[in-house]
């Protein structure tokens, strides 16, 4: 969940932004582009962080450099950020690879290993030794040895130690991904392997040096509104959790930013859920023993990359981003679309679908009212345009969804659900038995949510999950009400 993500490296990236958007609206954008490592650290400053002020200003360049939305992988160690910020303005489309690895703040972790400490007492019993299923443990001078050779890393001596001597490090963006896309190389950098990567964001809310960053579109859509253009955003449920404001406050902050107008997502749920609905009956009509929901974008880059014999179970319902994008679309064609989201999966999303033009995170929102000096609960009031269901509004919370295409369902055809609440290895396991045996033996309709506690526990949230799940409930809460199904098994 996003609060596992330090203070300092948030704040960080939350300045970097502000300066970068109020450089931008300059009228020097490249000279204050280039200038910020060294207004934040400047001659004779305390260095907070680092070994030296020298060190600090190129780990704040290499977030600049992701803030202007590039590549670190593919950025040269001697370009200018002048050259970088004219690069981003001349930028078509955003990258195609959503995050980057800042090497420079890398590197401050060790291998990942089983480690016996001092605290080893040579116990006669020896659980360690006989625990260990390939021979990788022995007792040398009274003490236990680890022969990191035959060591599996499996951590099952860890759990069988009397003393909790023998402990697990681990390096946390690898510990974190649950499909093993993120690795330390020889070099001591992390990699990720976009082959296996699922864009779940885990490991940029894990790693405690803020070195693994998403690339930011916020200069692409900053862009288009200083030409004038029609930019319209589409705001996702979890937002209403995220900022301390009404919905129609939130809507005005927007307006504000120079937004034309703003959808809320909610309604493209309610397609979801009456979509769904109708294909869960269908299915099961057919002989089908389960379907999994398909709102969760780094559950369908799961299920394309790693579990592809998933694809028969899951529903081909497209997310309520996707239906939203439509409806906007449809009304309004010579849009520039911009998802507000609480994830990097979306961005994913966003890259394979035409209609979605842009995605920001809400730490790229927060930080933008933050330059303009918006105070967001003190903006009027303005309703938004369309009406959404509650549970529309729910898909923010786990079980949300499994709840809302309950209600949906005739009588005759029973909905007996399980949520998945996050993507771990033990959940992966989980659903890769699902599909090959085509059976779940816990119920028919599989909720995934790739973050734990769904959207309002995605890595770019703004707001701790408790604050924001008690706000998010007030907002449902006042909306129109479909009728409610059965209570959700949690899983």
């Amino acid at each position: 969940m996003a609060i596992n993500t330090p203070k300092q490296t948030s704040h960080l990236k939350r300045e970097i932004l502000v300066r970068l958007i109020r450089a931008f609206l300059s009228d020097n954008f490249e000279e204050r582009t280039r200038m910020i490592p060294y207004d934040m650290r400047p001659k004779g400053h305390e260095v907070p962080y680092r070994c030296c002020i020298y060190k600090e200003r190129a780990i704040l360049r290499d977030r600049t450099v992701a803030g202007l939305g590039l590549s670190i992988e593919e950025t040269e160690d001697y370009a200018e950020l002048s050259d970088l910020a004219s690069q981003a303005l001349e930028r078509k489309e955003p990258e195609q690879k959503p995050l980057t690895v800042l090497t420079t703040a890398c590197k401050g972790c060790v291998p990942a290993r089983i480690y016996v400490t001092d605290l080893c007492q040579g116990c006669v019993a020896r659980p360690c030794v006989n625990t260990c299923k390939f021979g990788a443990i022995s007792v040398k001078n009274g003490k236990s040895v680890i022969d990191p050779e035959k060591c599996k890393n499996c951590g099952m001596c860890a759990q069988v130690c009397p003393y909790q001597a023998i402990q697990r490090i681990i390096v946390p963006c690898e510990n974190a991904c649950p499909v093993g896309a993120i690795n330390k190389g020889e070099d001591g950098y992390a990699k990720i392997d976009f082959d296996k990567c699922i864009s779940c964001g885990k490991c940029v809310a894990a790693c405690p040096f803020g070195a693994v960053h998403e690339k930011n579109q916020i200069i692409d859509v900053l862009k288009h509104i200083k030409a004038g253009k029609k930019v319209i955003a589409m705001v996702a449920p979890a937002i209403m959790g995220q900022l301390p404001c009404t919905p129609g406050q939130l809507k005005e902050a927007i307006h504000m930013l120079g937004f034309k107008e703003v959808y809320e997502v909610a309604q493209g749920a309610d397609v979801t859920t009456t979509t769904e609905a109708a294909e869960f009956v269908e299915r099961l009509e057919h002989g089908a023993e389960f379907m999994t929901t398909s709102c969760c974008a780094g559950y369908n880059e799961l299920v394309d990359k790693h579990i592809p014999e998933m694809k028969p179970f899951r529903s081909d319902t497209k997310t309520p981003m996707y239906y939203t994008a439509e409806i906007v679309k449809k009304e309004h064609p010579d849009a520039i679309t911009v998802f507000f989201s609480p994830c990097v999966a979306k961005r994913r999303e966003a890259l394979q679908n035409p209609k979605v033009d842009y995605v920001l995170n809400y730490e790229e929102v927060g930080a933008w009212m933050i330059a303009l000096g918006i105070q967001v609960g003190e903006c009027e009031e303005r309703e938004f345009k369309v009406e959404a269901s509650a549970e529309a509004r729910n898909y923010a919370v786990i079980g949300g969804v499994a709840k809302a295409v309950q209600t949906q369902l005739p009588e005759e055809i029973p909905a007996h659900p399980v949520i998945i609440d996050g993507l771990t290895k033990q959940s992966i396991r989980d659903l890769k038995k699902y599909a090959k045996t085509g059976l779940c033996e816990l119920g028919n309709l599989i909720e995934v949510m790739c973050c734990e506690g769904g959207c309002l526990g995605g890595n770019a949230t703004v707001n701790a999950y408790k604050p924001a799940l008690k706000q998010l409930t007030a907002y449902v809460n006042e909306s129109k009400s479909l009728v409610s199904g059965a209570e959700p098994t949690q899983k």
